[in-house]
């Protein structure tokens, strides 16, 4: 008898050791897991704010974009402008010429 209850006691001690194992593993596990589940918090936040960092670059670069094509537009324009400056000059530099010519023509050959 003293036997039996000695055996039982050991085993109620070891189950008991046992459930205080699996206890302390559960908690360990519950731990782990809150440590997990912070870091995917941390992690969801970080790509947040990523996501919004490049949607601002985004937005700024549709806003560069238009003022880039608007400038080039100016450019062209400012190239059309030259270009017609120059032309007017040359013919404003041809009549003057033609100009200077017919008088000098007119005074040295009158008889022309």
């Amino acid at each position: 008898f003293l036997f039996l209850f000695s055996f039982r006691k050991s085993t109620k001690e070891s189950l008991a050791e046992g459930a205080s194992n699996i206890t302390e593993s559960l908690m360990g596990i519950s731990r782990m897991m809150s440590q997990q589940v912070q870091q995917s918090e941390e992690t969801m936040q970080s790509l947040v704010n990523s996501s919004r960092t490049i949607l601002d670059a985004n937005e700024e670069f549709k806003s560069m974009s238009g003022t880039i094509q608007l400038g080039r537009k100016l450019i062209t324009k400012y190239n059309r402008r030259e270009l017609t400056d120059k032309l007017l000059i040359f013919l404003a530099l041809a009549l003057f010429l033609a100009t200077v010519l017919y008088i000098l023509k007119k005074r040295l050959f009158p008889f022309l």
